[in-house]
């Protein structure tokens, strides 16, 4: 079930952001929408972000993999080198930088893919049709969650509250 509540001021929307995350709903499950910039309190849907942590990871992975390979590739099959040797850091060190950020942009690309909600079937509902001057609240809930929300989107100052069965 899906609830889209209408608001005329961003103060009516902080206090209901307030009163469903005192109901139990997460961030994740609240949307807003507004023709214009909207300024809520600091973290009020704040939605953890684990992409640095996946940047950072993969970069090491793929470095170590990079290293894993051009060494066991060198030493495998050994080249006559004329008294060099086999392994030399400089020689591939380009190869090591370009596998860690190839790794490090890839899994940062696919993370803000899976984060921003772009791969999820459920956020292919398309925006509510934007009034000038209004703020609207979209809210994933539970069927039968609907009728308490909507209640307690009513007493923080919704103007409207629609309600739409979600698909899939």
């Amino acid at each position: 079930m899906v609830l889209t509540a209408d608001f005329g001021d961003p103060q009516s929307v902080a206090s209901a952001i307030q009163a469903l995350k005192a109901r139990g709903y997460r961030a994740d499950e609240i949307d807003v929408f507004s023709t214009a910039p909207v300024e809520l309190a600091e973290a009020l849907l704040e939605r953890p972000s684990r992409m640095s942590l996946v940047a950072v990871t993969s970069a090491v992975v793929f470095c170590l993999s990079a290293i894993a390979f051009v060494h066991y590739t060198q030493h495998d099959y050994p080249i006559v080198t004329g008294g060099m040797p086999i392994f030399s850091w400089w020689s591939t060190g380009v190869i090591f930088y370009e596998f860690t950020m190839f790794g490090s942009i890839s899994a940062t690309f696919v993370m803000f893919l899976i984060e921003s909600g772009l791969l999820k079937r459920r956020r292919s509902l398309p925006a509510p049709l934007l009034e000038e001057g209004r703020i609207y609240l979209r809210l994933f809930c539970e069927a039968g969650d609907a009728v308490p929300a909507a209640e307690c989107l009513y007493e923080a100052g919704a103007l409207k509250v629609d309600e739409a069965e979600v698909r899939g």
